[in-house]
């Protein structure tokens, strides 16, 4: 009979859709639901000793993902396939794991990943759906759409984002702020009004303190100039209102 602890190591990679309104966020926080925590939990169950799930990045509490992307390591022999049923039965409905594949030993959700893309929904009719409401943020308020265009495209290219991040615990590491957004995309459809952003790497509360920009430049609050200088090195102010988390997903995260 073959020893638990004598069985080779492998490393998963899974891709999880999630509708994040319940949970505390991606990161496990004591006493409070998180996608982390209820991964973990389940895993260690499974694999009977504790397991560590890496994720690409942290959601913040209230965001929804697509296609999020985590690894952890197995000793159990089950397949794949199995695997991903068997999460998917445990797990509660409104967390899904979408794919699972054995990736090599070296592989890193969040140090690999070459690019992210997030969307933001914006219900823009005076009624908003009581079954959308989880998912959309609701301003029914006017705008000019083409400010908002002209500004998104102010983000593209590799700027200081300091002003559009929240204070964070990995601040005393004196981290670089410093990211590239490789493309913006804002348009309208129906009533929806969608913010698409796609770049290196995000910091906390980053897109939605983007949209909240946004917004003040739909406004008329805020031009080009006043949203370029807050990308500006040593920019001492900070980015307009923070939008509301229900309208944020995490669409996809890429890979070499």
């Amino acid at each position: 009979m073959v020893s638990p602890d004598s069985r080779p190591t492998r490393l998963i990679k899974v891709t999880i859709s999630y509708d994040g309104t319940d949970f505390h966020g991606w990161q496990v926080q004591p006493g409070l639901p998180t996608i982390q925590g209820t991964l973990e939990r389940l895993l260690t169950d499974m694999e009977t000793q504790p397991v560590h799930v890496a994720g690409s990045g942290r959601t913040d509490a209230g965001v929804h993902a697509i296609a999020q992307t985590a690894a952890f390591s197995l000793r159990n022999p089950i397949p794949v396939d199995n695997l991903r049923r068997a999460l998917n039965r445990l797990l509660p409905p409104a967390v899904r794991i979408v794919t699972v594949e054995e990736v090599a030993s070296s592989f890193h959700p969040r140090y690999d990943a070459v690019a992210k893309t997030y969307e933001y929904r914006i219900w823009r009719g005076e009624v908003c759906s009581p079954f959308e409401r989880r998912y959309i943020h609701h301003h029914p308020y006017p705008l000019c759409i083409e400010r908002m265009q002209e500004a998104a495209a102010v983000f593209i290219g590799t700027h200081d984002f300091s002003a559009f991040a929240a204070a964070d615990d990995r601040d005393a590491l004196g981290l670089s702020k410093v990211r590239t957004i490789f493309d913006t995309r804002l348009w309208q459809d129906g009533h929806r009004l969608l913010f698409r952003v796609r770049g290196s790497g995000f910091l906390k509360h980053m897109v939605r303190n983007m949209v909240g920009t946004l917004l003040e430049a739909g406004k008329g609050n805020l031009d080009r100039e006043g949203l370029a200088r807050r990308l500006e090195p040593g920019y001492q102010g900070k980015s307009g209102p923070r939008a509301p988390a229900c309208g944020l997903f995490l669409m996809s995260v890429e890979y070499p």
